[in-house]
């Protein structure tokens, strides 16, 4: 099956879970795993969904041993699985990372659709990407609104500075990335 028929029954089938329209671009995965490679360390990726951005993540040169995906849905679970692997696959919300990954992790990159999220649920997930980065480490989450995916005073009470990134234009609809790290 390919990515594309995968995500268009999952969206049909889950919509708010899925919450996009179409796959994020090879663009879009691109700019979210710019600065990955060989060196990077251990990488754990929120919501991979069909793989978009795990595909870029290997493509830059992580090693799939270096790689954790935190995806809730069952079919994306087993096709992740399929497709890449030597990948760890957990079938776990994102707010469990820190139970199952050891702290020291230099980059999170997330592809969950924190907007549409509850507050409590979001500063979760984030809460839990920041418990497993190392002090250096790197949160990268993408938009599709105007202004980063959390609140000035979220990123003021979590003690956070983010770096507004690229403007993906080539991506349905159009995302800007955003990287997020301690202050």
């Amino acid at each position: 099956m390919s990515d594309l028929a995968l995500f268009r029954r999952r969206l049909l089938k889950n919509p708010r879970q899925v919450s996009a329209i179409a796959p994020s671009s090879r663009t879009l995965a691109r700019a979210m795993t710019l600065g990955l490679g060989p060196t990077s360390g251990p990488v754990v990726e929120f919501g991979p969904g069909t793989g978009r951005f795990t595909e870029a993540i290997l493509a830059r040169g992580v090693p799939p041993e270096n790689l954790t995906l935190f995806e809730l849905d069952e079919e994306f679970v087993d096709y992740l699985r399929q497709k890449f692997p030597g990948v760890t696959v957990h079938q776990l919300p994102a707010q469990e990372a820190s139970r199952l990954v050891p702290s020291g992790v230099n980059t999170v990159i997330s592809g969950l659709p924190l907007l549409s999220m509850p507050p409590e649920v979001r500063e979760g997930i984030v809460n839990a990407a920041f418990a497993i980065l190392a002090p250096r480490g790197h949160y990268v989450q993408f938009t599709y609104g105007p202004r980063p995916p959390l609140p000035p005073e979220t990123i003021a009470a979590l003690g956070l500075k983010v770096n507004k990134g690229h403007k993906v234009w080539a991506n349905l609809p159009p995302a800007t990335v955003y990287r997020f790290r301690r202050a």
